[in-house]
């Protein structure tokens, strides 16, 4: 089976020379990242201890926009990464030109957008994005998305933008929620699936569960995701800074799906890595 993780963060230390954005160490707090750097060779021991084939690099917002240490990594293993770019949401003449650019870039994937953050939050419905759709529509650009709280208006951006493919974060949970807590967030995306060019991440799954891994209790809600989109429209991923240190271990996230939730071998072959690879136009052959 070729595994493919659809959210990693690398970054360096904070230095003077390349500073985090006001306030990122308390969200890195807040939302369970370990704090040292995590490099992209850390990364990739992980990934070659567990068996994952390739590995999708977000950069983490708390280096703002700059992706430059994940383009490093790309350059150094074009073979195991790939990143989903950051762009200057708010900017639409520096952001366009760096869409143009990403489009002739063969290490980057597609580009991450986010609206959770204070800063972000409102740029969706406030006109503020609103210039990269048809951009990144003209481009084909896939995009990933972190919006829980706009889930209509992603219905109705890719009834604008058919040729757009939106990938949703973390089956579209808000934040912090856990348990049971989860399932209204997960019914909400699901509801999405009308739209055939919306995909979603079932990512970062035991940090939505307080219960002991292999976290039986959100299955239902993963199982709902997948009946609902299609194993074809849903895509594993780790999140792993956000579980290491929490007795978690990157091969117990796979095994969470294929040894301890019930999915067949067909479906699981498109959820660990060939459905991402189809969207992004990532072959597994050269």
């Amino acid at each position: 089976m070729f595994v493919v993780d659809t959210q990693v963060h690398v970054w360096k230390e904070e230095t003077p020379d390349r500073p985090w954005v006001p306030g990122a160490r308390e969200r890195i707090r807040l939302n369970g990242h370990r704090e040292e750097a995590f490099s992209y060779e850390e990364c990739l021991e992980l990934m070659d201890e567990a068996g994952v084939n390739r590995a999708l690099i977000l950069p983490p917002s708390w280096e703002g926009n700059r992706i430059d240490y994940s383009l490093e990594a790309c350059e150094a293993h074009p073979d195991r990464f790939g990143v989903m770019a950051r762009v200057p949401q708010d900017d639409p003449v520096e952001g366009t030109a760096l869409l143009r650019d990403f489009a002739q870039n063969p290490h980057v994937r597609g580009t991450r957008l986010t609206f959770h953050r204070p800063q972000d939050r409102n740029w969706m419905i406030d006109g503020t994005n609103d210039w990269y759709w048809p951009v990144a529509e003209e481009l084909g650009i896939p995009t990933m998305v972190h919006a829980p709280i706009w889930k209509r208006e992603l219905g109705q951006i890719a009834d604008r933008h058919p040729g757009l493919k939106i990938i949703i974060d973390h089956m579209g949970i808000m934040a912090r929620c856990v348990d049971d807590a989860v399932g209204y967030w997960v019914s909400e995306t699901a509801d999405l699936a009308k739209h055939p060019n919306i995909y979603v991440k079932v990512s970062a799954i035991p940090g939505y569960s307080t219960q002991p891994f292999p976290n039986l209790n959100i299955e239902r809600y993963v199982r709902e995701m997948v009946d609902k989109m299609g194993p074809e429209r849903c895509f594993w991923g780790t999140d792993i800074t956000r579980l290491l240190g929490h007795g978690v271990t990157y091969t117990d996230t796979i095994e969470q799906f294929t040894k301890h939730f019930s999915f067949s071998a067909e479906e699981l072959e498109w959820i660990m890595g060939r459905g991402i690879c189809e969207v992004l136009d990532w072959p597994t052959e050269s």
